[in-house]
């Protein structure tokens, strides 16, 4: 089986596959930079016994992270700790069956670079990813298949702990979209601020993506852990995809799997 693993900055997402490519289970849980292999080794055993599988069922890793002291940890542990057969590290620069088309693949982050692919690969040509997490990252293919860049700009939770932090008088609220953009309370004036905001710029900025594209029917895909929030405040979005990333790097990682075995 194949695990994939998407170190992200505040969550580590990861999936597990089936001979046949199908998504057998997906969990989250928290990331953390102080993590060591053993560590991570524990929580990943601790995931799999909660199942009922064995880790040596895993045989091939792939992952994307953003988090380069993990990305060593997490390499470590599945390469001498799980004796996983092949791990492979989801990188921009090298192909993963997807063109970049854009002038320094090195400055594209691994998740964003599977979120293009798996796109490509379950919508077509044409599309356009916005992806909640730390990091609200809009990813963009254009009609051609081609990866051309996007946008990043903080996250919810960025800007509401910004928020709060630096505003005395104002306490956490839950982070869900109001009924109406008017706030008539404080509460509903923060969520209708972030969540309400949150939808507004993102919708702003993928018609300006669509118009300077020449693409006005590009699919919009919406995914990452408050995606599911922010459909309450728009209706840009063409589909919610949770599994996008997992797949993504799944795909990847078939896609060099299949050049290897070309070669021999």
């Amino acid at each position: 089986m194949l695990l994939t693993v998407d170190v992200g900055n505040t969550q580590t997402t990861l999936g597990l596959f089936d001979e046949g490519g199908e998504l057998v289970v997906q969990w989250r849980m928290a990331t953390d930079r102080t993590d060591t292999a053993d560590e991570l080794h524990e929580r990943l055993f601790g995931y799999f016994l909660m199942l009922g599988m064995k880790m040596e069922s895993v045989t091939d890793v792939a992952i994307s992270s953003v988090v380069p002291i993990l990305s060593q940890q997490w390499s470590y542990m599945m390469t001498n700790v799980l004796k996983a057969e092949d791990v492979l590290m989801v990188d921009a620069t090298r192909d993963c069956g997807i063109a970049v088309g854009i002038p320094d693949p090195r400055q594209v982050g691994a998740d964003r670079i599977a979120n293009a692919v798996a796109a490509r690969d379950s919508y077509g040509p044409s599309t356009i990813v916005v992806d909640f997490g730390t990091a609200t990252n809009i990813d963009v293919v254009d009609k051609t298949g081609t990866f051309r860049g996007g946008v990043i700009m903080p996250g919810l939770l960025l800007s509401a702990n910004s928020l709060f932090e630096r505003a005395a008088k104002l306490s956490s609220v839950p982070l869900v979209a109001p009924e109406h953009a008017l706030g008539v309370s404080t509460e509903c004036a923060v969520q209708s601020g972030i969540v309400i905001g949150a939808a507004c710029a993102a919708e702003g900025l993928v018609a300006r993506i669509k118009s300077e594209l020449g693409e006005p029917d590009a699919t919009v895909v919406g995914t990452g852990g408050l995606a599911e929030e922010i459909t309450r405040a728009t209706d840009m979005f063409d589909t919610i995809d949770p599994d996008l990333t997992v797949r993504g790097i799944y795909s990847i990682w078939r896609h060099r799997a299949a050049k290897r075995a070309a070669r021999k």
